[in-house]
């Protein structure tokens, strides 16, 4: 098992939820912890807990962000005009890897990560190795010629547990993908709830 396929199965069994919706999740035949205790029953969370759990989850789910790059990210979600929550999910949303995840590009967004840094993205024609570069409304992401025939592309094309969101304008034939504009909450083709306005609480108390 790679080590990415390990972090993604654990953050999943960490959450007790399959974050990605994916077939082969742990947690679609068990829903408890990982460890000898993972099944021991659960107290009532907390709202210090279920707030922590809110943030673990979604920068688990864009590719377990550091700490770090999360809380940057969500320093920039408060300066903005707006709700902060919806903020947050839009500027999430407009990193590159997770454009070429949302587009089907790449079947995880661990693998798009991996896939940007290693060179197969193109912004306006131009190469980005950057996952988290912020794609702009109207820039067209596409695929590298010599990549588009790469074995992971093609599995992610095929993935039917997953649909592109109507923010992206995408040509799987030609493998590119116009940003059209930025999601709020409701947008977000999310397995699981996400509950941004949980993680405004945290980062506000602590």
């Amino acid at each position: 098992m790679t080590k990415r396929t390990s972090a993604k199965y654990k953050i999943d069994r960490r959450m007790g939820e399959n974050i990605w919706g994916r077939p082969k999740s742990p947690v679609n035949r068990r829903e408890y912890g990982p460890g000898q205790h993972g099944q021991r029953r659960k107290g009532k969370m907390s709202d210090f807990g279920l707030q922590l759990r809110a943030k673990q989850k979604l920068k688990g789910y864009y590719g377990d962000l550091t700490e770090k790059q999360f809380r940057r990210i969500y320093a920039e979600a408060e300066r903005v005009r707006g709700d902060t929550g919806e903020n947050l999910i839009g500027l999430l949303e407009r990193r590159l890897d997770a454009v070429i995840y949302r587009a089907k590009f790449v079947p995880t967004i661990f693998a798009a990560r991996q896939f940007v840094n290693h060179g197969h993205v193109l912004v306006n024609g131009k190469r980005v190795n950057i996952p988290s570069y912020r794609v702009k409304e109207g820039d067209v992401i596409e695929v590298r010629e010599r990549s588009k025939q790469l074995g992971l592309v093609l599995e992610a094309v095929g993935l039917a547990e997953r649909d592109v969101p109507d923010y992206l304008d995408v040509d799987h034939s030609k493998m590119t993908a116009t940003f059209t504009r930025t999601p709020s909450l409701a947008d977000v083709p999310y397995a699981v709830m996400m509950e941004p306005n949980l993680v405004v609480e945290f980062y506000a108390m602590n």
